[in-house]
Formats: structure tokens, sequence, C-alpha cells
């Protein structure tokens, strides 16, 4: 079994592998739960997800990938807020990949980059449904919060936020 790689993605092809990665990320979260869907189509409505993506790594401090092999198998990204945070985005290992640490090396790569910028904390939500991902960001010390922006009737309810100091 190939050692998972974290590294930046910057060229033409790494950029394609993680519009591809984020991508099935947003086809996993519709099918997910019913309420997937609902949320897929208030924050990642197709044509301006699609759009984000043609930009990467525009809007973002940060634009991973994790390798098994040569093989693409996850991406995680981040990007500053104005209060001096970071927020953690699109968290995502593909099922080939999983269950050997991609998620929580790709996170805590995000973590040491928003420390080195001198990010005060770092913010991150997933559904409440994706319990590894709850279980993942609990063990590696992020607490749970409330909402840390506006949100839709309904949506916030199906969410979970969380977040850690970097101080």
């Amino acid at each position: 079994m190939a050692r998972i790689e974290i590294r930046d993605a910057h060229t033409a092809e790494e950029l394609a592998a993680v519009r591809a990665l984020c991508m099935d990320y947003r086809r996993h979260l519709a099918e997910h739960d019913p309420m997937g869907r609902v949320l897929v189509d208030s924050f990642y409505p197709e044509a301006a997800y699609a759009e984000t993506l043609a930009r990467l790594p525009e809007g973002h401090d940060a634009v991973l990938l994790a390798l098994a092999g040569d093989r693409p198998v996850g991406c995680a990204m981040s990007h500053a807020l104005a209060d001096g945070s970071c927020e953690i985005k699109r968290v995502y290992v593909a099922p080939e990949g999983r269950g050997r640490g991609a998620a929580r090396a790709l996170v805590q790569e995000l973590l040491t980059r928003a420390r080195a910028r001198g990010q005060s904390r770092a913010l991150l939500d997933t559904m409440k449904t994706l319990h590894a991902a709850r279980a993942l960001y609990a063990a590696m010390g992020f607490r749970e919060r409330g909402p840390y922006a506006t949100y839709a009737p309904g949506e916030a309810e199906a969410l979970c936020f969380f977040e850690m100091p970097l101080r």
C-alpha cells in the first residue's frame, strides 16, 4: 500500500485532480442523506461551484492534494477570514484513500500553515450525519461551537461547526 503524500496543488494536472475530487465531494454530500441535496444546492450550486473550482487556487491560502503513490485520493483547502482566522474547506478523501490517515494529514498540514501565517483560529463545518469527519475533528482537538456565518433557515441545524485556537 502506497504511503500518503500531501502536496500543494500548483500544476494544471494537480489542480485538475483537486477539481475532480471536489466534484466527487459535491456528489457524495448530495447523496449522503436527504438534507445533503438541500445543502449542496444552497452552498454549492453547480455553476457557481464549477466557477470557484476553475479559479483555484484564487481565494485560498492553501490548496492541498493527497496522493497514494501517484494516484490522487484527497484534497483540502483553506482561506483567510476577515477576523484573522481561517476556514478549512472541502476536506474530502475518495473511498479508495480512506482509512489511511489522508484526511488527518490534510487537516494537520492546513493547521500548520495557518499557524505559520499567524492566523488565530481555524473554523470548519460538516454535516451532522458525517460521523467519521466529526470524530476526526474532535480527535484532532477541534471544539464544537455555534455557527460562524449566516445560514438560510434549516441549514445550520443540519451542520456541526468546529473551531480550534491556533495560538
